[in-house]
């Protein structure tokens, strides 16, 4: 192998897995989102058609996250 080849082979690999790493992170991002909103919409609704107005959820919610973190 000269030294081309070995900048080629290396430059691939770095590539193509950092592709795959970027796709993997997207798909677990979307799924933590869809899962949160899922969790969110059914307390917001809890069993009805429409969630009541006025309850500021997100801002409770991300103000008790925070203390949390």
């Amino acid at each position: 192998m000269n030294f081309e080849a070995l900048v080629k082979h290396i430059s691939t690999i770095q590539n193509t897995l950092q592709a795959q790493a970027a796709h993997a992170v997207n798909l677990a991002l979307t799924s933590r989102n869809w899962l949160m909103g899922c969790y969110i919409v059914e307390f917001e609704q809890n069993g009805e058609d429409r969630a009541a107005y006025g309850e500021q959820l997100l801002k409770k919610l991300e103000q008790r996250l925070k203390t949390k973190a």
